[in-house]
């Protein structure tokens, strides 16, 4: 029988990879490239059809061995995903939870990349309001966030949960007291 941490952590990750693929491709199949959008909440969040050929922000889209690259990173971080998953308790759930998230945004992206190449980018957030759009095009040369995908949501709630679990929830070693000074400290004079 399969234990709690082995359910969350493959139920999550399969989840994840079967809902932003599912997505990828309604999009590419509905949404017209760069010019279609559809509007879920007007001046706030849309759905638009982008091709990342890089990471974030499209950094790297022009290295030459992008590619592998991204492949390489996705190998190794899949690697250090499940050696952390593997080294759980039977019965830890939370943290396979975001480890599955982690993976499934990890996989997701990589489905892509290898398929074709670019990774489809679909969720618009950005702002319209009139006070505070030019302030952020003021402070930060922007009013809108990168289009993005469930495997991107994904792997930022999964590594921000792990975040959250390693500085606030897990339970840390208490770090040994200091011994008083015995008598042969004192001889020695320290």
């Amino acid at each position: 029988m399969l234990n709690k941490k082995t359910l969350v952590f493959f139920g999550v990750a399969i989840v994840g990879v079967v809902l932003d693929q599912v997505t990828k491709h309604w999009i590419v199949a509905n949404i017209e490239y760069r010019y279609g959008e559809i509007q879920v909440i007007d001046g706030f969040f849309s759905l638009v059809h982008a091709q990342n050929p890089g990471a974030a922000w499209g950094m790297f889209s022009d290295m030459e061995y992008r590619q592998y690259m991204f492949l390489g990173f996705t190998v190794i971080a899949v690697g250090v995903i499940v050696d952390l998953w593997r080294k759980l308790p039977p019965t830890e759930a939370f943290l396979s939870f975001t480890m599955g998230l982690i993976l499934s945004g990890a996989i997701g992206n990589a489905i892509d990349r290898v398929l074709k190449g670019t990774v489809t980018d679909f969720l618009r957030v950005y702002t319209e309001h009139p006070s505070l759009a030019p302030w952020l095009k003021k402070t930060i040369g922007m009013s809108e966030w990168p289009s993005f995908n469930v495997a991107d949501a994904a792997l930022v709630v999964g590594v921000c949960l792990f975040l959250v679990h390693y500085l606030f929830l897990e339970e840390k070693e208490p770090k040994p007291e200091a011994a008083p000074p015995g008598p042969a400290d004192a001889a020695s004079g320290t």
